[in-house]
């Protein structure tokens, strides 16, 4: 919800015409929450995958399994989510520097309703943070589900004797939470690479277009949507 309404109320207003409805403050604020809100359903996203496949794959340790069973651990493993993403991101105050300046076009990206110097070593720096981040979290989504579908798949085949028998027509468990988690990490993986790649190229362009920095909002509210 945060990463839907930080990024797609703003782009809204803004592509029916609404000029300068955001000052400087509310346009650091805007894309802190975004980035912040972002991150954090990132993490918790592969969070929860990682809770699955603990529990799971059978390879696991009985301390750990025991451990992700505890409410606990799970409330503290989203504070520190929480708390990494708002330390983080708090660079981007520094290079969002509020409404779009049209006298000064090549100085600045525009990004509708709110402009942001993207140069120097700062920005750098946090494009490395953010892109081993970001691929360390698909890595690890990539990674837990298919172990899921490989432990679902060997059950099966186990199990599979005993269905042999049976008259009824309908799927199995097993096929049922594979295709659940196929669906979920392709999408996952797939509107997260794309968003990226969208956002690393509008940064390399001089001048991009309405439309393709609208396809990116687009892209990256999908799987949050």
């Amino acid at each position: 919800n945060l990463v839907l309404c930080s990024k797609g109320v703003p782009q809204t207003m803004a592509t029916f015409g609404l000029e300068a409805f955001l000052d400087g403050a509310g346009c650091k604020f805007v894309f802190y929450l975004h980035r912040v809100a972002r991150g954090v359903s990132l993490s918790t996203t592969c969070l929860l995958s990682g809770f699955q496949a603990i529990k799971l794959c059978p390879s696991i340790s009985r301390w750990m399994e025991a451990r992700i069973r505890s409410p606990n651990c799970i409330v503290f493993c989203c504070f520190l989510c929480w708390v990494l993403h708002l330390v983080v991101n708090i660079p981007i105050a520094s290079y969002v520097t509020g409404p779009i300046n049209s006298k000064n076009m090549s100085m600045e990206k525009v990004h509708r309703y709110c402009s942001s110097h993207l140069s120097g070593t700062l920005f750098s720096v946090m494009a490395v943070i953010y892109t081993f981040t970001d691929g360390m979290c698909l890595a690890l989504m990539v990674w837990t589900s298919g172990s899921m579908v490989h432990v679902l798949h060997r059950h099966k085949q186990r199990v599979q004797h005993i269905r042999s028998s049976s008259l009824s027509p309908r799927t199995s468990h097993e096929t049922r939470a594979t295709h659940t988690i196929l669906i979920l990490v392709s999408m996952f993986v797939s509107f997260h690479a794309l968003a990226s790649i969208l956002s690393y190229w509008i940064t390399q362009i001089d001048n991009p277009s309405h439309w393709l920095r609208s396809i990116s909002v687009l892209v990256s509210s999908g799987f949050p949507t």
